[in-house]
């Protein structure tokens, strides 16, 4: 593919890896117990019983198929007020952010990522995340600061910066814009058919699933790498 100027990629389970921070979200709910108890002036449930009521249901919105992203704020005030805690918004979001904290620690950069990203930029090649997030932008902006990966970025695009999801064209449009490339001059990469390979190509652009963190082969038919250290190899 040597006429690709842009390439944009997906983020977990292409760039990076996780797995559920649940010791370390518990500790972040013990240790607001206290503060939340003072607030409702009332006895707060057990860490656990929060994190089952509270946290685990918000879990649906990271996964959704809607083309529509949700405001995580306002869906995290709806789930505690549910379980009969209604948190001021201040207090809500410095618990949230802390939540959030938890998984900036637990992300796991995949080891070809930053030789592949740097390669990249070496060629001149512009580089873009185009990635289904609900979370608020300036917490996930943090995250890729932190880890190193926005560093290696011409563009960082999240859905909860755009208000859509993948496979949205919006979310592929902004993302593009935000590096100067046209569809037919873009590569995409990502982990999954829906999001990563037929939204793309609907707008025109060159598409390719990454199967390295998935758990079964890409189908028929449709290009795969088995890692990011084969991309250099397509371009």
């Amino acid at each position: 593919m040597p006429d690709i100027d842009g390439v944009l990629f997906d983020y977990g389970q292409t760039l990076v890896t996780f797995t559920y921070p649940k010791s370390d979200l518990l500790e972040v709910i013990r240790n607001f117990r206290p503060t939340i108890e003072e607030t409702l002036n009332a006895p707060a449930p057990p860490a656990e019983i929060i994190l089952d009521d509270v946290l685990l249901p918000l879990e649906r919105y990271v996964s959704s198929e809607s083309e529509d992203e949700v405001d995580w704020l306002d869906a995290a005030k709806t789930s505690w007020d549910m379980a009969g805690l209604p948190l001021p918004d201040g207090l809500l979001y410095e618990i949230v952010d802390a939540e959030q904290m938890c998984w900036d620690r637990i992300v796991k950069v995949d080891p070809h990522a930053a030789p592949v990203l740097s390669l990249l930029g070496s060629r001149g090649i512009r580089r873009a995340i185009c990635s289904n997030a609900p979370f608020p932008p300036e917490m996930m902006r943090r995250q890729v600061e932190t880890n190193g990966i926005g560093a290696l970025m011409d563009g960082v695009v999240f859905s909860s910066m755009v208000g859509r999801r993948k496979p949205a064209p919006e979310m592929y449009r902004a993302a593009l814009d935000a590096i100067g490339v046209t569809p037919g001059r873009a590569l995409f990469v990502g982990n999954r058919v829906r999001e990563d390979y037929d939204g793309p190509r609907s707008l025109g652009m060159r598409a390719v699933i990454c199967t390295a963190h998935n758990s079964e082969p890409a189908p028929a038919g449709i290009p795969s790498i088995a890692s990011l250290g084969d991309l250099p190899g397509l371009l």
